[in-house]
């Protein structure tokens, strides 16, 4: 087990009650503050849906617009909290939910730069504030369900690859099989991408209908892949699926190292695992 390093100081007892309250839902006011930033992550994303619904941006525009600064005034505070209470806030804001947090904030700021010149100006302004979406992904650090899904898809990344190696392989195949057979009569399969193009929508079950085989060949060729696609949509979920089965789902606080933010610590530890410093740096 690690131990803590001997020249680790001591933490001030507010940061380390912040740390408590923002990174931590074992007491009421940090389970509290986790539900008011959930409540206000889902309205500021729900703002950004409705600001592109066009009757109701022009109508409520104003609204839209206090809303949104109230929302990134409260995330800006949170975002300068936690790195106030870390105690290597560059390497919380190198992480991903440092990044997220950042993403979550940043576009409306960007947006009062002063753009000049032609409508193309608006168009950027416009991509920028369209990055407030990121504030979804903000939503996943409550969530520990996901923590055993990201093990379960890392664990069966071989055979989502081999999986995959083995779509793009059919797609090929059958691509240039249908140009051979439809090339000559069909305009639509031309070439070996074009029809390719026809294999990925046929294979997965989208069926625009775009683009369909005219000869009899083509349509055996058609009716093969289909039942091909079938068969494939099911094999990726059954591996991951699996991996969930077999996966042991330990639990874990909801403690984060004051030192370097990482979760996933067991109920009863002392330590970070990642680490080694105490995650009551204060307690004897």
């Amino acid at each position: 087990m690690p131990t803590r390093r001997p020249d680790s100081p001591n933490v001030a007892p507010w940061r380390l009650r912040l740390h408590e309250i923002i990174f931590e839902a074992d007491t009421p006011i940090g389970a509290a503050f986790d539900i008011l930033l959930l409540a206000a992550i889902g309205a500021s994303v729900l703002c950004v849906l409705l600001e592109s619904v066009g009757a109701i941006a022009l109508r409520y525009e104003r609204a839209l617009v206090l809303a949104e600064w109230v929302f990134t005034i409260l995330f800006t505070i949170e975002y300068v909290l936690r790195l106030i209470c870390v105690r290597r806030p560059l390497r919380y804001a190198r992480s991903f939910y440092g990044l997220v947090d950042l993403l979550a904030i940043i576009p409306t700021y960007l947006g009062l730069l002063p753009f000049v010149g032609d409508a193309h100006s608006l168009l950027v302004i416009r991509a920028l504030r369209l990055l407030r979406i990121f504030r979804i992904f903000k939503l996943a650090r409550y969530l520990s369900e996901a923590k055993a899904l990201r093990r379960a898809v890392w664990a069966s990344r071989a055979k989502v690859t081999v999986f995959l190696a083995a779509v793009l392989i059919v797609v090929v195949i059958m691509g240039a099989a249908m140009h051979l057979v439809e090339g000559s009569v069909n305009p639509a399969f031309s070439s070996i991408p074009e029809s390719m193009y026809w294999a990925i929508v046929t294979m997965t079950t989208v069926g625009y209908g775009d683009i369909t085989p005219a000869t009899g060949l083509g349509q055996f060729l058609a009716a093969l892949i289909m039942v091909l696609g079938y068969s494939f949509i099911i094999i990726p979920t059954g591996i991951i699926s699996a991996e969930l089965a077999t996966a042991a789902i330990q639990p874990v606080s909801t403690q984060a190292c004051p030192h370097c933010s990482l979760e996933g610590h067991s109920k009863n530890a002392k330590f970070c695992k990642f680490c080694g410093e105490a995650l009551n740096p204060n307690s004897d």
